[in-house]
């Protein structure tokens, strides 16, 4: 179950995040997870939103450098452990992570964990087999 996550080229400077930021939400997009990677010259940020088609255009009409990458969002239960459980799976399984964000809902219970791996299908297979929940893109564009 792939979630679209848009990567977005940001020039490294003063207010370049806000008028990306300031430009989902002028078109009704709603952040649901975010990281940013810099370099000295430009930034790489990753976002997953609610609506991912329209962020998209938003931002390539604006002139912005974007991708779309499939990746894949593990619910899990927000205590101390829950992360390493999972980080434990992958790793007894030989998945090599290549980076991973988390964030919270309004649902308190849970966390979720953004996962950019090489095989999405055959590591939602081994989660699922080890009693991870795979969330789908709509129980994150809607969370």
């Amino acid at each position: 179950m792939n979630v679209q996550q848009i990567s977005v080229f940001v020039e490294n400077r003063a207010g370049g995040l806000a008028e990306i930021t300031k430009l989902l939400a002028e078109n009704g997009v709603d952040l649901r997870a975010m990281s940013i990677a810099d370099t000295t010259d430009y930034g790489i940020l990753r976002l997953i939103v609610d609506k991912p088609d329209t962020a998209l255009t938003v931002l390539q009409d604006s002139g912005c450098l974007v991708s779309v990458t499939p990746v894949l969002a593990v619910m899990l239960p927000d205590v101390p452990g829950g992360l390493a459980k999972i980080l434990g799976l992958l790793s007894e399984n030989g998945v090599d992570l290549e980076y991973l964000y988390a964030f919270i809902t309004r649902k308190t219970e849970h966390a979720y964990v953004v996962l950019r791996v090489k095989d999405n299908e055959a590591t939602e297979k081994v989660l699922e087999a080890g009693g991870i929940t795979v969330a789908s893109a709509e129980d994150i564009y809607s969370a």
